[in-house]
């Protein structure tokens, strides 16, 4: 090898060092990314705070500690029997282009722990190699293996990816498309596996986007069923459902914003739904007693300026 082309390969593997430096940086930094004119909406100058409307749980109020910021925290998630976990989406600005935060380094997926009553210890779990590009969403966790969507270098379009939580980060992510006619979008799994909620816009709903229900049969989806009674022709989606199966939640409009539901399973079939939580509220995230999580968008004149993460505490 002469000295050229050891020269050469020195000026690329400092390049490397130094572009996998710098993304790791932004890897753990969301504040620097939020842009400096941003604004952080509180409960008290909020023109559209979230509306109650069950005697079950106590007023909404946003989630206490370092999760929200002047950007957008949004999709919650707490996985089974982790209630110290919650899981988000961020991203630093929501007027900027998908294309761009595809590279912008710091949005995707963040995990918080909770440590004596707060929500602390913000990081992002990384999915991906520090040298490639992507989004990565629609979280669902049990046990040691996270389900997510995502965007990514080297794929067209949203795919759905695995990976496993090993020697203290998560590794070994992989593609795991479901079977193209089933159209799965943000989904819930029941505890074994062998269920999912999804929702969908495929042929044979109600209209815009439904919740849909698939059964693992022999190691084979089967065709997905519409679950009616929760559906219409408004968009219905983000199911999530509690630890013992009994009650889907999910997300619909109401009076023109989104809204959070419920509906509950009597003798195993599934209730007209009940409104919990309206007013720009939407995905929610149950932890092991029963609290609500969910994000709330924030807009002022007609525009969604940034998100957060709100909790209903259950009386």
């Amino acid at each position: 090898m002469n000295k050229k082309t050891i020269l050469i390969l020195m000026i690329i593997s400092l390049s490397t060092t130094i572009i996998i430096g710098c993304l790791d940086s932004n890897f753990k930094s969301r504040e620097k990314a939020i842009p400096d004119n941003a604004i952080k909406v509180t409960p008290e100058i909020d023109q559209f705070p979230p509306q109650l409307h069950s005697n079950e749980y106590n007023e909404p109020t946003p989630l206490y500690g370092s999760v929200n910021t002047a950007g957008a925290e949004d999709s919650p998630f707490i996985p089974c029997c982790k209630e110290d976990e919650l899981y988000f989406f961020f991203t630093p600005d929501v007027n900027v282009p998908v294309e761009k935060q595809l590279i912008d380094g710091v949005t995707g997926i963040y995990v918080s722990k909770k440590v004596n009553g707060e929500w602390i210890d913000v990081k992002r779990i990384i999915l991906q190699d520090p040298w490639k590009v992507s989004i990565d969403g629609c979280t669902y966790i049990h046990d040691n293996i996270i389900w997510f969507c995502s965007t990514r270098q080297g794929y067209t379009g949203v795919h759905w990816f695995t990976a496993e939580y090993k020697n203290g980060k998560w590794s070994d992510w992989q593609n795991a498309d479901f079977e193209k006619e089933l159209e799965v979008g943000e989904l819930h799994f029941t505890k074994n596996f062998t269920e999912i909620f999804y929702h969908s816009s495929r042929e044979g709903g109600k209209g815009g986007t439904d919740i849909w229900f698939t059964k693992n049969v022999n190691g084979t989806w089967i065709k997905p069923l519409n679950i009616e009674i929760v559906n219409s022709e408004e968009n219905e989606g983000y199911p999530y459902l509690s630890t013992d199966g009994n009650e889907l939640w999910f997300t619909k409009q109401y009076l023109g914003t989104p809204a959070i539901f419920r509906s509950k399973k009597i003798e195993n079939e599934w209730q007209k739904p009940e409104l919990i939580i309206s007013q720009f509220a939407g995905e929610p995230t149950l932890d092991d007693i029963g609290n609500i999580y969910f994000v709330h968008h924030f807009y002022e004149d007609g525009k969604m300026i940034e998100a957060d993460i709100y909790v209903a505490y259950r009386k």
